[in-house]
């Protein structure tokens, strides 16, 4: 149990360095708090709603994961570099890729719902 509390705590300090230092991840956080009372209100069944929060979920989760590569690729190898760049533009890619996902859910819950 308090191997469990521990790793819980190494995630919110993430999640907190993440919020205080990137833009990108600022923006999915709001766009998390405020698609919550949105999801509740244009899900129409549960499952709806799980997969509109569940998809901003991801995103944020993925924009974490592209920081975190990020800040590894600057710290290995502060210059520009070739193949350090495409390691950044792949996780860039991936991140990307979930908006898209977010983007299909949302779009979808909405023509649905209207």
């Amino acid at each position: 149990m308090i191997a469990l509390y521990l790793a819980f705590l190494n995630s919110w300090r993430g999640l907190v360095h993440g919020g205080r230092t990137e833009r990108a991840v600022r923006l999915e956080l709001v766009l998390l708090a405020l698609g919550l009372p949105v999801a509740i209100v244009l899900g129409g069944h549960l499952w709806v709603r799980v997969a509109l929060i569940a998809s901003l979920l991801l995103m944020l989760g993925a924009e974490l994961l592209n920081t975190a590569i990020e800040k590894l690729c600057d710290h290995l190898h502060p210059g520009r570099h070739d193949r350090i760049g495409i390691v950044k533009d792949l996780a860039s890619a991936g991140a990307f890729l979930t908006q898209v996902i977010a983007a299909l859910v949302w779009g979808a819950a909405v023509i649905d719902r209207f």
